[in-house]
């Protein structure tokens, strides 16, 4: 027998879908603004999520100029201000500079990260609702987007809104009922493992291997991730080889980078299973139509190997954000409002996605590291742009 559909009745300004870090910021940012906003996820919280969660400077800025780098560190993530990069026997140390307002880089963990700034979005103003699958927008006569279907445990719900936003992720559900399509796909020939450790490892560390890259971000609770990328192919073979992912992680680090693998067995102590993802797409969808956009990994998705997932999710919310605003404000229409959402977030992830498709190819090492030197580049030249944006009424109030 069906369920009835319970339709609430309140329209909101916008449903956003996901609760994780762009989700939650975007949220955040436009509740913070005066608007009705709906926040959604089938998760609950305290979760938490594949990621390897180091933030560059450009997030960090993102944090800061939104006032809640000080509740980062509050939780314990460690302020970082010392990066590593080893390549053979060669090992350089650079401090992280005091540009931008910020002098470190940090890498919390994402139960701790996402609870953040969900807290943060509801103080701003907006509803949060957990434990919600939803299976797709529903669309008016005309075929806008005016809301989302969906299931929760008192049965199936629809959420209505003038604008819907999908930040549910690379196999975002949203993007595939609103029929965003790709306007860009590159290869998914890498790979990442990571697991926690305890150890008192107080810097960032890279280590260029031969066709690998593997390192050191250190987090929460005195725990580091070490993590290592290597091509698809390899990470396939070791875990058709070994019994159990921690062994094939084991053996990938060894292989990868002997001095860190050494160092890990005598002086950490394991404290979690190893993660990973095999293949991990390069791609950017359409992030934008009538009454609908895509925000963070939902519109675009790059490898893991730069480290910039979170930092783009903060950009891409706040360049939605201030779009949405204005369109709900009145003060712009929406097609011209949203193709600058558009047409900006393109710009700007442009050169760190062709960074990142290029080290997906594991280029010889002495590539790899000027690859790493022109992300460095890349990375502050973004940062700048993200600082000179008008402050958001949440960090101005």
């Amino acid at each position: 027998m069906s369920r009835r559909l319970i339709e609430p009745t309140r329209l909101h300004d916008v449903v956003v879908v996901g609760a994780r870090c762009a989700g939650a910021a975007t949220a955040m940012l436009l509740a913070a603004a005066g608007h009705d906003v709906l926040l959604v996820d089938r998760d609950t919280f305290p979760s938490d999520t594949l990621s390897t969660h180091a933030i560059a400077r450009s997030g960090v800025v993102q944090l800061n100029r939104w006032g809640l780098l000080p509740d980062v560190l509050a939780t314990g993530a460690p302020p970082l201000r010392e990066v590593v990069f080893r390549n053979d026997d060669t090992s350089i140390t650079r401090t992280v500079k005091e540009r931008l307002g910020v002098d470190m880089l940090i890498a919390p963990r994402r139960h701790i990260l996402d609870s953040l700034l969900i807290d943060a979005a509801v103080s701003a103003g907006a509803q949060l609702v957990t434990g919600v699958t939803v299976d797709g927008v529903r669309r008016s006569h005309t075929g806008r987007v005016s809301g989302v279907e969906a299931r929760t445990t008192a049965g199936p719900v629809m959420y209505p809104a003038r604008f819907v936003v999908g930040a549910d992720g690379r196999g975002s559900r949203i993007a595939r009922s609103v029929g965003a399509s790709f306007t860009e796909v590159r290869g998914e020939d890498s790979a990442a493992h990571y697991a926690y450790f305890s150890a008192d490892w107080p810097a960032m560390e890279y280590h260029i291997g031969d066709r690998s890259f593997s390192g050191v971000f250190p987090t929460n609770d005195g725990e580091v991730c070490i993590w290592v990328c290597t091509p698809a192919d390899v990470a396939l073979h070791a875990r058709r080889s070994h019994v159990s992912i921690d062994a094939a992680f084991d053996a990938l680090l060894a292989s990868a980078s002997p001095e860190l693998s050494e160092r890990v067995s005598a002086t950490a102590t394991r404290r979690s299973t190893a993660r990973g993802i095999i293949g991990m797409p390069n791609h950017i969808r359409k992030p934008v139509g009538p009454g609908w956009a895509l925000v963070g990994d939902a519109g675009y998705h790059r490898d893991a190997i730069t480290g910039h997932g979170i930092s783009d999710a903060f950009r891409d919310a706040e360049l939605l954000a201030t779009a949405l605003d204005l369109v709900l404000c009145g003060d712009a229409d929406e097609r011209p409002a949203l193709s600058g959402y558009h047409s900006t977030r393109d710009e700007q992830l442009r050169e760190i996605f062709e960074i990142t498709c290029e080290l997906t190819t594991y280029p010889s090492p002495d590539r790899f590291m000027e690859l790493q030197k022109q992300l460095g580049v890349a990375v502050d030249t973004q940062a700048a742009i993200l600082a000179a944006l008008p402050l958001p009424q949440l960090a101005a109030a």
